[in-house]
């Protein structure tokens, strides 16, 4: 898989772009992973993608996302926020201002079905439409997007159980993708301990797909 080599400038760029949501002057990324509709929070994500951002790139990143109530002030203090789960969940009428908020005003989003779970994407689907109504929709993320082409050149997204391919969903605003979503998921389960991916389809090569995404996220 070939691997881009950005310029060290573009990285020192990304750590002090001003108008991104990340906390005063601080010289580290620090990814969230949010806690929502009450108590619900990821589990079974792996970090592995943020040890890679360090590895490949040398930018400072902390290699352990830290727990953010979406409800909270501190959503807005990360340029980068993850949820997944696998159970029906509701949105408060704050997390649903703070998401929207935070989305339209520099933030981004990872969402991903933990176990290619049912019941969750039908929940996120429907507390997505909540927040936005019809003024943005998830919509099919094609192949040839440069979200896919920032640092691992990827072709496909494979899949852990047959020969099928998945494809991922986002949320452009003014021509940049804030969200990006899998049913099938992203959590890459085989690099998390005490985790599986409990019969799912999830995508395989995950980790790579979400090194993308961040660095698409900092670059935009």
């Amino acid at each position: 898989m070939k691997i881009y080599t950005l310029p060290l400038w573009t990285f020192l760029v990304l750590i002090f772009l001003p108008g991104t949501p990340l906390s005063a002057n601080t010289n580290s990324i620090q990814c969230a992973n949010l806690v929502y509709g009450g108590t619900h929070t990821s589990r079974c994500f792996s970090d592995e993608f943020l040890t890679q951002m360090q590895e490949i790139t040398g930018i400072n990143t902390e290699r352990r996302f830290k727990s953010v109530k979406l409800d909270s002030e501190e959503v807005f203090a990360h340029p980068f926020v993850m949820m997944t789960g696998e159970q029906d969940f509701h949105f408060s009428s704050r997390e649903r201002e703070n998401l929207k908020h935070y989305l339209l005003n520099g933030g981004f989003m990872l969402a991903s079905a933990g176990c290619s779970s049912s019941s969750w994407d039908t929940a996120f689907r429907r507390n997505i439409r909540a927040v936005f109504g019809d003024e943005y929709s998830l919509e099919p993320i094609s192949m040839d997007h440069p979200i896919f082409r920032t640092v691992h050149e990827i072709d496909q997204l494979e899949l852990s159980r047959g020969d099928e391919t998945a494809q991922l969903e986002g949320i452009e605003v003014n021509g940049k993708l804030v969200l990006v979503y899998s049913s099938e998921g992203l959590n890459d389960s085989a690099n998390t301990t005490g985790c599986c991916c409990c019969g799912g389809n999830e995508i395989s090569n995950a980790a790579e797909v979400n090194l993308n995404i961040l660095i698409y996220a900092l670059l935009h």
